[in-house]
C-alpha cells in the first residue's frame, strides 16, 4: 500500500549550514506521527520541505504517491496539506471568523466559491475547536491560546487530507494541552492524517501512533512511542538532561 506521504533522502542546505540530511520518513492515511527532537534538530525545516514553504537541497517529496518536490506550497495546500505556524500571524484587523473563512476561499480543490459559504464552513471549524464564541472578535486580539486554535481552524478550513502542526501546544497548561489532543484525536477521526512537532513528551507519547526523532538534522529514530523513549540514542541526544 502507498504510504499517503512519503519523504525521500531530503537534505536542506543553508549555505555551510545542514538543517535536515537525507531524511527519509512515511505518514499514512489515519496516522499520527510525533516530531521530536531538541531545539534546533531541523523539525519545523522539515515541515516547510513538506509544505513546500522550502525546496529541499536534495530528495524527493511524494504525495499519494505522485512526486510533489518542485510544485509551490500554495498548490500543494489545494492538493490537501496544511499547516499550522509556531509563530502565529492572524490577518490583523479581520475577525476570527473572516480570517478561517480565508482557508476555506482557500482550500484544497480551490476553496469556497462565496464568501457566505467559507463563512458558514469557518463557523464550522471554530466551533470545531473551540472557538466558536469568538467569531466576531478581532483575531490578533486572542490570546496566545487561542492563537493556537485559531491556527488549528484556519488550517481545518482548507479541507486537509494531510495537517502539519508545529508545535501547537507550545506555551499551554496542563488543562489546555490535553484540550488540543482531544481536538487533533478528533482531527484524526475525520480521516485526517495529522504531523505534528511538540516538546511536550508526555503530550506527544500519548497522541502519537509512531514517533520520529531528528537530531542535528538526521533522524535518529522512528517507530512507536514506548520503544523510542527508550532508545539509548535518543535518551542521550534528547531526553538525558530531562532524566539526569
Amino acid at each position: 500500500m502507498t504510504a499517503l506521504l512519503e519523504v525521500r533522502h531530503a537534505t536542506r542546505r543553508f549555505a555551510g549550514l545542514v538543517a535536515v540530511h537525507d531524511v527519509s520518513f512515511t505518514l499514512e492515511a489515519g496516522e499520527i506521527l510525533g516530531l521530536i527532537g531538541p531545539n534546533g534538530a531541523g523539525k519545523t525545516t522539515l515541515i516547510s520541505l513538506v509544505s513546500g514553504t522550502l525546496a529541499p537541497s536534495e530528495g524527493e517529496v511524494l504525495f499519494q504517491g505522485e512526486t510533489i518536490t518542485k510544485i509551490p506550497a500554495y498548490r500543494r495546500a489545494r492538493l490537501g496539506i496544511g499547516r499550522t505556524f509556531q509563530i502565529m500571524r492572524p490577518f490583523p484587523g479581520l475577525s476570527v471568523l473572516d480570517n478561517v473563512a480565508v482557508g476555506a476561499l482557500f482550500g484544497r480543490g480551490g476553496g469556497q466559491p462565496k464568501l457566505a459559504m467559507a463563512r458558514e464552513q469557518a463557523r464550522a471549524c471554530l466551533d470545531f475547536v473551540g472557538l466558536g464564541r469568538f467569531v466576531d472578535q478581532r483575531a490578533d486580539e486572542l490570546g496566545g491560546p487561542g492563537r493556537k486554535r485559531l491556527e488549528l481552524a484556519k488550517a481545518l478550513a482548507m479541507q486537509p487530507k494531510v495537517l502539519l502542526c508545529d508545535e501547537v501546544m507550545a506555551g499551554l497548561n496542563h488543562v489546555e494541552i490535553e484540550e488540543v489532543i482531544d481536538v487533533i484525536r478528533k482531527v484524526r477521526d475525520q480521516g485526517i492524517s495529522v504531523l505534528v512537532i511538540e516538546h511536550v513528551i508526555k503530550a506527544i507519547k500519548s497522541l502519537s501512533d509512531r514517533l520520529l526523532v531528528l537530531h542535528h538534522g538526521e533522524k535518529i529514530a522512528d517507530g512507536v512511542p514506548a520503544e523510542v523513549l527508550e532508545n539509548a540514542t535518543v535518551v542521550e541526544a534528547y531526553l538525558g538532561k530531562r532524566r539526569t
